[in-house]
């Protein structure tokens, strides 16, 4: 919306003047003659017609002033942000389905818009993990019995080297694997999630399944278009990951690791190992499987050599052979792909991988719009059909002007500082959708146009799984040659397996005046300490709830370093830790993305989650006549719980707990002796975790904590006795915490 001053008070001269007239029983009871024909109602009507003016000046002095520095210092309000979705399609069509980035689907009236190409093919997949079933002390047997094979092979020579190859492959020797099971990972996001990493060969095996009745022989089924490979589309998600701060690397770092994709030959070699072969990847916005995107890979021009290896009697699935399925989907497996990262890492827990994914946003192509014709003047504003418009390099608004009777392409700027009369230059409001110029303006009578932009965002397109369902009219690009068809013309289904994040309303009107300090203080750069702090909450497509900079600290070696600097952040909501809430790594890393782009090169930045020191309180207290030791017991815990809160509007000063502040339990008594119906407390003490040297947490009660400066504490648990009870010991009765977070499960009333 544009900067419009508000009107703080709609009162009128009618609603002043009544007002005063209904005082006059109270401070002049005797005074009964209320008519307009008496000379003290009309002192009354004239008071309340100054009154009128004066409050009408005097309270838009403030806000006025602060909206009139908005736009003198061109700080436009914060568009809507769209919501992401990996949605996944599904053909029965052998021919297979083509999907254009512009191409839209709905959730219920909600569009979302693919922001890239893909083809539908009638495949589906099964993601498999190997996991060893030796356990620590069998490895170590392993280990003597590769290193007695070692010997005998050097001492027997090629003789026994056959033999000693099959024990090789039996006892399992770098990728080559003993017994193992297999965890499956199912397509459609519902299946928990499979954690990667302690796979025994540090590889996702995925395998390519046939759809039943449609597909009998890829190789006759599978019709492309001469010259266009079959590629396909794996959508990938990573499941909720929090790390510590030992896990995070500095902001800038790069874009993750590479993959190294195979696909599985039929044909063994002449040693009978299986064979594979390499795959080109078409494009990745994964990272190296650490964020949520889609995979394309290119299958080679001949695909008859794709195939599953037939391993030898007894070595089913060891070695580099791929692992076995024992169910139906053995009868429609195609080939094998495995996949592993080029710097050795293992990949970690993954929630979903599917295939015919592709990446859909919430937002709206606009077509091209005439926006008028310029008058030479100054300050000319033209406003866009739509808004609010998505500010995304990949989207820009192309703008053009005719000039001596030709289309004349004009630039978009962040600023008009530093704009001529010579430069076409324009700048865009994006949250109220106008454009404005700079020195150089359309001239009279020159017509201006848009050839195309983006619109729309907002918290409403945070859809749930399952919502996105239907294919949408809108087709961009066009038509495919035969025999590719489009949707709308074939049977085309589609869902989103996991539910749309990232949506976020427009900037309202009171946080973009609180931003004129920062802006003005901070002249699009990040040096100071409050700049990190005030950046980091400005995050697109990420809702925070606090972030504290931590100037000149390195986080892996916990010192003070010249010329870095650490930012912890804390986010608005997160189910899984309620009491101590905790950023994922997808949060993680889109605030540091953010805050690469503002901070100086000579810094060092990382983005941090908290640490929490995890404290238990026990309370005798002498409950007043009156009330009941339960209310009181309830009451106690929600005061001193929002006293040591890490997040505002709670803590010692409504910001959460400061980084860093000690802990005294001499300050929490005075906090337990504000609620209503204690009388005195007779004994409260404060107890804190800690690891012995056995990794067994241990509970001591102290007077004073002492917090390091990147910690806050955490209540693991509140004990309230009435006076005549004994305090249990530190640490009796306390939950220790979750390994694993919780995952919440909806509940679906229904509605007569």
């Amino acid at each position: 919306m544009p900067l419009i001053a508000p009107i703080l008070d709609d009162r009128r001269f009618e609603d002043l003047f009544a007002e005063l007239r209904n005082r006059i029983p109270v401070y002049n009871p005797a005074w009964t003659d209320h008519l307009d024909s008496d000379p003290g109602i009309t002192l009354l009507q004239l008071f309340a017609y100054l009154g009128e003016g004066l409050q009408f000046r005097f309270n838009q002095i403030p806000e006025a002033t602060q909206i009139a520095f908005l736009r003198l210092l061109d700080l436009p309000m914060q568009p809507a942000r769209p919501a992401q979705a990996l949605v996944r399609f599904e053909s029965k069509v052998a021919n297979g389905v083509v999907l254009y980035g512009g191409d839209q689907v709905k959730a219920g009236k909600t569009l979302f818009t693919l922001t890239q190409d893909a083809t539908v093919w009638p495949l589906d997949c099964v993601t498999v993990a190997r996991r060893s079933l030796l356990s620590e002390e069998d490895l170590g047997d392993t280990a003597k019995v590769r290193g007695f094979i070692d010997a005998l092979d050097a001492e027997l020579g090629a003789a026994v080297q056959g033999s000693v190859d099959a024990v090789r492959l039996a006892q399992g020797e770098d990728r080559q694997v003993a017994p193992y099971d297999v965890l499956t990972l199912g397509s459609d996001g519902l299946s928990p999630p499979v954690d990667f990493s302690a796979t025994v060969d540090g590889c996702v095996w995925i395998g390519i399944l046939k759809n039943a009745g449609v597909i009998d022989d890829p190789l006759v089924d599978l019709k492309r278009v001469a010259g266009r490979p079959l590629a396909l589309s794996l959508g990938f998600s990573p499941a909720a990951w929090y790390p510590d701060i030992d896990q995070v690397a500095a902001c800038g770092a790069g874009d993750g690791p590479s993959l190294v994709w195979q696909a599985s030959l039929a044909a063994r070699r002449k040693d009978d190992s299986p064979d594979y072969l390499p795959l080109r990847v078409a494009g990745d916005t994964t990272a190296g499987f650490t964020r949520q995107g889609v995979v394309r890979l290119e299958l080679p021009a001949d695909l008859k050599p794709l195939g599953v290896p037939v391993a030898p009697l007894g070595l089913e699935g060891t070695g580099d052979f791929p692992p076995e399925l024992d169910d139906d989907r053995a009868d429609q497996l195609w080939f094998w792909l495995r996949v592993w990262r080029g710097d050795g890492s293992r990949i970690g827990e993954v929630q979903l991988l599917t295939l015919n994914a592709v990446t859909a946003e919430q937002s709206v192509a606009a077509a091209g719009e005439l926006l008028g014709s310029g008058n030479g003047q100054p300050g000319q504003v033209f406003q866009l059909a739509n808004a609010p418009v998505l500010r995304d390099a990949r989207y820009p608004v192309r703008l053009q002007v005719e000039e001596s009777g030709a289309w004349t392409d004009w630039t978009q700027v962040e600023t008009l500082d530093a704009s001529t009369d010579n430069d076409r230059h324009f700048a865009l409001d994006a949250e109220a959708g106008t454009l404005r110029f700079g020195e150089r303006v359309p001239q009279l009578g020159e017509r201006l146009r848009v050839a195309g932009y983006r619109w729309g965002g907002g918290a409403a397109g945070n859809v749930p799984s399952a919502a996105i369902d239907k294919i949408g009219t809108t087709l961009a690009g066009p038509l495919p040659p035969e025999p590719l068809r489009r949707p709308g013309q074939v049977a085309l289904k589609c869902r989103n397996p996991l539910p749309a994040s990232g949506g976020a309303d427009s900037e309202s009107l009171e946080a973009a005046l609180r931003r004129i300090p920062s802006e003005l203080r901070r002249n699009h750069r990040a040096v100071a300490r409050d700049d990190f702090a005030e950046l980091a909450m400005q995050t697109p497509a990420v809702v925070l709830g606090r972030a504290e900079c931590l100037p000149l600290f390195h986080a892996p070696s916990r010192r003070r370093k010249p010329g870095t600097g650490s930012v912890v952040v804390w986010p608005a909501r997160d189910a899984q830790h309620p009491n101590a809430p905790l950023p994922d790594a997808w949060e993680l890393t889109q605030v540091c993305g953010w805050l690469d782009r503002w901070r100086l090169v000579t810094t060092e930045l990382y983005v941090i989650p908290p640490t929490y020191r995890r404290i238990a309180l026990a309370v005798s207290v002498k409950v007043r006549d009156g009330y009941g030791l339960d209310a009181v017991r309830d009451w106690l815990d929600i005061l001193l719980r929002q006293y040591l809160a890490p997040l505002p509007p709670y803590g010692p000063d409504g910001q959460g707990w400061p980084l860093g502040r000690r802990l005294l339990a001499r300050e929490l008594e005075g906090v337990a002796m504000q609620v209503e119906g204690v009388e005195y407390l007779a004994a409260l003490r404060l107890d804190a975790a800690r690891s012995d040297a056995d990794g067994n947490v241990v509970w001591t009660a102290t007077e004073s904590l002492p917090i390091d400066d990147w910690e806050v504490p955490e209540v693991a648990g509140i004990v309230v006795v009435d006076e005549a009870t004994t305090l249990p010991a530190p640490g009796v009765g306390l939950a220790p915490p979750l390994a694993r977070p919780p995952v919440p499960v909806p509940a679906l009333r229904d509605v007569c």
